[in-house]
């Protein structure tokens, strides 16, 4: 998992606590991330705590609460350099929401209804590149100012598919639909012309 690793890497730099943590993981990812949910984040502290990677320590503290520390193992440090050296695979494979209503949308042949699923999803990653070119001017650290760059590749990446998507499934008036529903009729009717011409019938 990512995060512990993440974890495992900032407790590399020395010990620190769960808020302390959550704060030092959303400055180093940067904005595009989110925040760090801190029920989540002690969470994985136990769990990192139960596998032996790393140990808890109780800190007393005159009026509020103990404050729990936290510290690398000589195991954790071996685990964070056994993650480091290996390649990342992608989290989900290519298992993707998009990509299955796209399917949905060309299996039931309507073009019409293609058109609405691609058209939609280029909107959502144009605004989604924006948002990320707008976080990239406004970042002073240089990593995040990469991860920002990243995942604008992606994003990109993305709207590529749907240039793609569209020009195969969309070509000739949707005639590849109705060859991939076995049913001639399903094929859309060419667009409405718009203009005056339209509106003089």
């Amino acid at each position: 998992m990512a995060i512990q690793h993440a974890v495992l890497a900032l407790l590399a730099r020395g010990p620190s606590y769960g808020y302390e943590l959550k704060s030092a993981f959303e400055a180093a990812v940067g904005p595009q991330w989110g925040p760090l949910n801190i029920g989540h984040l002690y969470q994985i502290l136990d769990r990192l705590s139960r596998d032996e990677l790393v140990v808890a320590e109780r800190h007393a503290q005159p009026v509020k609460p103990d404050r729990v520390v936290y510290e690398i193992t000589e195991a954790g440090r071996a685990e964070l350099d056994r993650w480091l050296a290996e390649p990342s695979p992608r989290s989900g494979g290519f298992r993707d929401d998009f990509f299955l209503k796209l399917t949905a949308a060309a299996r039931s042949g309507a073009a019409a209804t293609v058109r609405t699923v691609l058209t939609n999803q280029r909107g959502h990653l144009m605004r989604e590149l924006r948002n990320l070119d707008g976080l990239r001017r406004r970042t002073d650290d240089p990593v995040v100012g990469l991860l920002l760059a990243a995942a604008s590749r992606h994003v990109e990446a993305d709207l590529a598919f749907v240039d793609d998507a569209e020009a195969v499934l969309l070509a000739d008036g949707g005639a590849l639909l109705a060859t991939l529903t076995g049913n001639p009729s399903v094929a859309s009717a060419p667009r409405p012309a718009s203009g005056p011409a339209q509106a003089a019938g």
